[in-house]
């Protein structure tokens, strides 16, 4: 802050002392951040008292609302108890009924939970524990990693060699370990008149004979379960997971399923794996198992894998850590979140609010400058045609400036358009949501 900065000039002092995430600060220079100072529901509040709906959930952490009175309230309580404790020879209630929730979710499958605090560091557990079982099977060949292409799995240095997204790679090529990577199963990559299932056995195929190729020397397989979010959110059938679990089984390679973003009830099941019928070895979950509320990661496995680590010295147990591991706040929005879910029968409301967003979007399907329509459960996206695309470069931050004019919060992904609201949201906001989108784009264009 310089000497002739207002106090409450939070834009400035932003500018200055702030540096954003996945930003090229410059261009704040022409569009200068949003001060958001409250929130409720599903709408977010400027220092100017300016309303927006939250049609992205503040990057698909928010499930429940902002400022939601049970988890607010969950979070009083344990305040007045312990807000924080290390998790290394000491536990504590919220972290024990936390993993025993989630394991009854997966239907015991996936007994053991190990924390963090963020979704790439989740990432980074998932493949550290898969390459340490290995080792530990005397089978330390096995250290390389398949991804899908256009995956993304976050940006720490294992999470982003895993990650197929050349924006984020480039910079950091020389220090990041190189991986297979299989075809996507997106199925707008399919030549026309192929079905989803049919280019899920495609892609499948594909993956076999890279598996086959390299036998013996893969570790895991790492993908996110119906939807590539990062990827502008391609979509593809549940039949490419079930064959990717079957070639996983045929081949020895665990199968590590991301759903950092898709996980929750975001598609329609909790897990988005259960459409497929299928459980992974390795699953990662954060963003919205705190209901946006706090940083809050995981990884779980199965009682094999840990079984592995089990021993009598150090050196065969799993030795990695996060100050803040299974922190008890966070677990107690984590658990707030749970309740909620059960109390009010979200997954089932979600199906009759994903037909909602349905019908709010139905009017993509009539503008000839627009392709893809797309949704999973509680996720809609679709995408500008090729010709579009061209005309309209700049097109993303264009979008975004007049999303905010029109009170919404809307952040698309390239030439992708995309909402994944909170969860709170009636037909009637799903409505307006649709509709003044449907303007932002005709100003856009």
């Amino acid at each position: 802050m310089t000497l002739n900065t207002p106090p409450n000039d939070w834009i400035a002092r932003t500018l200055s002392a702030v540096w954003h995430p996945c930003t090229q600060m410059k261009q704040h220079e022409g569009v200068p951040p949003v001060c958001i100072t409250r929130g409720k529901g599903p709408w977010l509040y400027s220092d100017k008292d300016e309303a927006y709906l939250d049609c992205i959930s503040s990057w698909w952490t928010n499930l429940f609302g902002h400022a939601n009175e049970r988890i607010n309230q969950a979070l009083i309580d344990q305040l007045g108890k312990i807000e924080h404790v290390m998790l290394a020879g000491l536990t504590h209630p919220n972290v024990v009924e936390l993993s025993e929730a989630l394991r009854a979710l997966t239907q015991g499958q996936l007994g053991h939970s190990f924390y963090a605090s963020d979704g790439a560091s989740a990432v980074e557990i998932a493949l550290k524990m898969s390459h340490h079982y290995w080792r530990i099977q005397g089978r330390p060949e096995k250290q390389e990693f398949i991804c899908l292409a256009n995956g993304y799995h976050g940006e720490t240095l294992g999470a982003l060699s895993v990650t197929d997204v050349p924006l984020f790679r480039q910079a950091y090529a020389p220090l990041i370990k190189g991986v297979h990577i299989a075809p996507s199963p997106d199925h707008r990559l399919a030549p026309q008149g192929v079905d989803a299932k049919a280019w899920a056995r495609t892609a499948a195929f594909e993956l076999e004979r890279l598996l086959n190729t390299h036998q013996g020397r893969i570790a895991a397989l790492i993908l996110e379960p119906l939807v590539q979010c990062a990827g502008q959110m391609g979509m593809y059938d549940p039949l490419y997971l079930q064959l990717a679990r079957q070639l996983c089984d045929r081949f020895e390679v665990h199968l590590i399923c991301d759903e950092i973003a898709v996980g929750c009830g975001r598609t329609g099941r909790f897990f988005a794996s259960e459409h497929a019928g299928i459980w992974p070895d390795f699953l990662t979950l954060s963003k919205g198992i705190s209901a946006g509320y706090l940083p809050l990661s995981l990884s779980m496995t199965t009682d094999t894998i840990y079984q592995a680590f089990y021993a009598d010295t150090m050196a065969q147990g799993f030795l990695h850590s996060h100050s803040y591991t299974g922190n008890p706040l966070a677990c107690a929005a984590a658990l707030a979140s749970l309740k909620i879910f059960r109390d009010d029968d979200v997954l089932e409301e979600n199906a009759r609010k994903a037909r909602a967003l349905t019908d709010a979007f139905s009017w993509v399907q009539g503008d000839e400058r627009l392709v893809h329509l797309r949704q999973q459960g509680m996720i809609l996206a679709f995408d500008l045609n090729a010709k579009t695309q061209a005309s309209n470069p700049r097109f993303a931050s264009e979008f975004f400036k007049k999303a905010l004019s029109h009170q919404l919060l809307l952040r698309p992904i390239g030439s992708t358009v995309y909402v994944m609201p909170p969860y709170v949201l009636d037909e009637e906001q799903m409505a307006w949501m649709g509709a003044q989108t449907q303007k932002v784009l005709h100003e856009t264009l």
